[in-house]
C-alpha cells in the first residue's frame, strides 16, 4: 500500500513538474513574440463591461507609439508619439495629454518585455486548444492595473487584451485583420488638430 501511496506521489510531482515546465514555455513564447512585434496595424472592436462599445483603427509602432483613430459616432483620437500620448476628444474639442505610465496596456509597446517576476508578475495564465490567455500585473508600479492578454494559438498572434480602468469598468480590445511588422508611416503618430469644415472654408481664396 505504501509502494502504491509512494508511486502516485512521484507521479502528481512529475506531473506538476511537467505542467509547470510547460508553462514556462508558453510564457517564453509569448515575451519572445511581444519582443519581435514590431509594428502593428488592426481594426478593432472595443467593449465594455458597463455595456458601451465602440469601434476603429489601431497602429502601433515600437518603440511607444500609437494611433487609436475611433470610428462614428465615438469622435476620440489617440495618438502616441514616444513621450507622451494625447487624447483628443474632437466632440468637445478638447485635448488632453496623458502619460504612459499611466496606461497598463502601453507595456506592449515596448521593445524589451521581461516577463521575470520581478518587473512583470503571471497572476493568471489560461491555455486551451485555441487560445492562450496570461494576466500581467506591475511588480514596482501599484497604481498601475493588471492587463489580460489573449492570443490565438495557430497562428500565435496578439487577439486581444483586457484593462480594468480607475472606475473599475473592464474593458476588452479585440483585434482583427492584423497586419505585422510592416512600415508604418511616422505621421500617423504626430498628432495634429483637425481644422473643422467652417475654419477651413474661412481661409480658402476666392
Amino acid at each position: 500500500m505504501r509502494q502504491f501511496l509512494y508511486f502516485g506521489c512521484a507521479a502528481l510531482v512529475c506531473f506538476a513538474l511537467e505542467v509547470k515546465a510547460q508553462k514556462a514555455s508558453d510564457i517564453r513564447q509569448i515575451e519572445n513574440y511581444l519582443n519581435n512585434l514590431k509594428s502593428l496595424n488592426a481594426n478593432f472592436v472595443q467593449m465594455a463591461s458597463n455595456g458601451t462599445t465602440s469601434e476603429g483603427r489601431l497602429f502601433i509602432q515600437k518603440p511607444n507609439k500609437i494611433r487609436m483613430e475611433y470610428a462614428a459616432p465615438v469622435s476620440v483620437l489617440i495618438v502616441g508619439n514616444g513621450d507622451y500620448i494625447v487624447f483628443n476628444d474632437k466632440e468637445l474639442d478638447q485635448v488632453t495629454n496623458i502619460d504612459y505610465e499611466d496606461i497598463p496596456a502601453t507595456m506592449i509597446l515596448k521593445d524589451n518585455i521581461k516577463i521575470d517576476g520581478q518587473n512583470l508578475k503571471v497572476t493568471d495564465f489560461v491555455k486551451d486548444a485555441g487560445t492562450t490567455s496570461v494576466t500581467l500585473e506591475y511588480m514596482q508600479d501599484s497604481d498601475m492595473g493588471p492587463i489580460t492578454l489573449v492570443f490565438n494559438n495557430n497562428p500565435f498572434e496578439l487577439k486581444q487584451w483586457k484593462v480594468v480602468d480607475p472606475q473599475s469598468v473592464e474593458i476588452a480590445l479585440s483585434l482583427y485583420d492584423i497586419e505585422q511588422n510592416q512600415k508604418l508611416d511616422e505621421n500617423l503618430f504626430t498628432f495634429k488638430k483637425a481644422t473643422s469644415k467652417s475654419q477651413a472654408g474661412g481661409r480658402r481664396r476666392r
